[in-house]
């Protein structure tokens, strides 16, 4: 290794570690209002509409905290809105705060043990913002879409967006936020290239306006970090494409199945 490079390194690192106390400091000792995570679990639709149990895994952009009512979160909105030919049962396993860690070591477990039809994945924000490298969040990826696909044909998985939006962070840690956020949002993509049942919705571009340019105060909750009822309408908006294809795979794989069970 040349001395430029070990020079350089240091830096890296306490840069890294500088910018995640910034985020840890911002997100425990504000003195702006906390909420506390829920739980969008439910029925929906006719009881006589054909049945999709669809399992959400992931951290508080599932957990909906300060979006009021739940029913104006991103997975309620999602099923209520496919309920017209559907009867759902969404199942939330999503804790607020997990990282992909997390998700893999707890979650999935939790996830395979449903039975379900669908998985959506939203996870991703915690690991930009508390320094996981890139590497280690791929990885840990991975495996979840790895261990998912054994028993769930079906998957989703939200992209990350620009998470230098939130007034509570610290400035410079905005504009490293917004660039950790980019990078992971690239991770996901590189990751779900590699399994073929994935389909990724999308966090960056013009639909997006709104939420990253717009009003904080109308676009986030009351502690100015997660996203109000308004922000979980542009989530449930980038989740309708993917949930269209991936309930389109289900209908097309239980019509084989049972033209394989005629034969």
């Amino acid at each position: 290794m040349s001395r430029r490079r070990r020079s350089t390194i240091p830096r890296v690192v306490g840069g890294t570690a500088a910018f995640a106390w910034q985020i840890l400091r911002a997100t425990r000792l504000s003195l702006l209002p906390t909420h506390p995570n829920q739980d969008p679990s439910g029925l929906f639709g006719d009881p006589g509409s054909p049945p999709v149990r669809i399992v959400v895994l992931g951290d508080s952009s599932v957990t909906a905290p300060g979006v009021v009512p739940i029913d104006a979160s991103w997975p309620r909105r999602m099923a209520e809105r496919i309920a017209a030919g559907w009867r759902v049962e969404l199942i939330s396993v999503a804790v607020g705060g997990a990282r992909a860690a997390d998700v893999l070591a707890n979650q999935v477990p939790a996830a395979i043990a449903t039975g379900a039809d669908i998985a959506v994945i939203s996870v991703g924000a915690n690991d930009a913002l508390r320094a996981t490298p890139l590497s280690l969040f791929e990885d840990r990826l991975d495996a979840i879409l790895t261990e998912l696909e054994r028993t769930i044909p079906h998957i989703g998985i939200s992209g990350v967006g620009d998470l230098g939006i939130m007034p509570r962070l610290p400035t410079l840690a905005r504009s490293l936020a917004r660039v950790r956020g980019r990078s992971v949002d690239g991770a996901i993509r590189r990751v779900a290239r590699r399994h073929p049942s994935v389909v990724k919705s999308t966090a960056w571009g013009p639909q997006w306006a709104p939420l990253y340019h717009g009003d904080p105060a109308v676009m986030l909750a009351g502690d100015r970090f997660h996203a109000s009822a308004e922000g979980h309408a542009l989530f449930a908006a980038a989740a309708a494409p993917v949930m269209d294809e991936l309930l389109a795979r289900l209908v097309a794989s239980r019509e084989l199945s049972d033209h394989r069970g005629r034969r």
